[in-house]
């Protein structure tokens, strides 16, 4: 059994990715690629070398390893932040498969994404070497769109603002902005302490020690990390950062984001006053 997340040889501090890493022949004849929830997935074809390092650290399991024995709101100093990492586009552009965000028991997710056939790999969409992408060839099909961010690929209101022409990208935003108020709400009301996020300082989730719900000077460092996590404050941390590492999100595998997004805040309505009446889930 392989081991997910090991390296077979000794790699010196420092060293990054070079030309060596895609064009090889190990590379070029790789298929399929573990994620870290164990799964193997085939099929990758040239995203394959692309997914050995763009699939995150973590996945649904160590959320529940990280919580397993305590009450949902139970607050527990056992309990550390699991961060899915910076790099996840490979999980999101496989759903459910890898199982990348923080899925709830009970509930069903999207699968793998599906472009259309001339856009179905990494390399179709990013240039491999200058790491531009270019949304002139959407528009092929997406009419009247310069940006990716306005490409729609559904007619339901997720966000429950009457606009279904919107691209994808702002009910995605907008669930996103409205679990880190649910987030916030929840820390004060029931962890009993507050919680501010900071999207480049590790581990990300710091003690509001002034209370003034905002970053201020010296409160994102590590010794003022976040303690006060419970199991269900932790998921949904978990997804809140997991959609956040991923800026393409909404082009990835925008369904499974929004499922993520909408279960993390249905959870959190449980203890807080969060209205999801007007929110649809895909």
């Amino acid at each position: 059994m392989e081991t997910i997340g090991a390296l077979d040889h000794p790699v010196p501090i420092g060293t990054t990715v070079n030309c060596v890493a895609c064009h090889s022949t190990a590379a070029g004849a790789l298929q399929s690629v573990p994620f870290p929830s164990g799964e193997r997935i085939s099929g990758l074809g040239t995203s394959a070398v692309c997914s050995v390092c763009h699939q995150g650290r973590a996945w649904t399991g160590s959320v529940d390893k990280a919580a397993q024995g305590v009450e949902d709101d139970a607050v527990s100093a056992e309990i550390s932040f699991v961060n899915s990492h910076y790099l996840v586009a490979g999980a999101t552009r496989q759903g459910t498969m890898a199982r990348g965000g923080y899925e709830y028991a009970g509930k069903t997710y999207a699968g793998p994404f599906a472009h259309v056939p001339q856009f179905s790999s990494c390399a179709s969409c990013h240039s491999p070497h200058a790491l531009s992408i270019n949304p002139e060839p959407c528009t092929e099909c997406h009419k009247g769109a310069s940006e990716f961010e306005q490409i729609r690929v559904s007619r339901q209101d997720f966000d429950g603002d009457g606009d279904v022409a919107e691209g994808i990208a702002d009910p995605i935003a907008t669930l996103h902005q409205l679990l880190g108020q649910a987030i916030a709400d929840y820390a004060n009301e029931v962890a009993g302490a507050p919680i501010i996020y900071a999207s480049s300082s590790y581990p990300y989730f710091f003690q509001d020690t002034d209370g003034d719900g905002g970053v201020s000077e010296g409160e994102a460092q590590f010794p003022n990390r976040y303690t006060s996590w419970t199991p269900r404050l932790l998921k949904a941390a978990y997804n809140y950062q997991f959609v956040a590492k991923d800026g393409g999100a909404f082009s990835h595998n925008p369904h499974y984001a929004l499922q993520l997004l909408y279960d993390s805040l249905a959870s959190l309505s449980d203890k807080v006053a969060v209205d999801i009446s007007s929110l649809t889930r895909p």
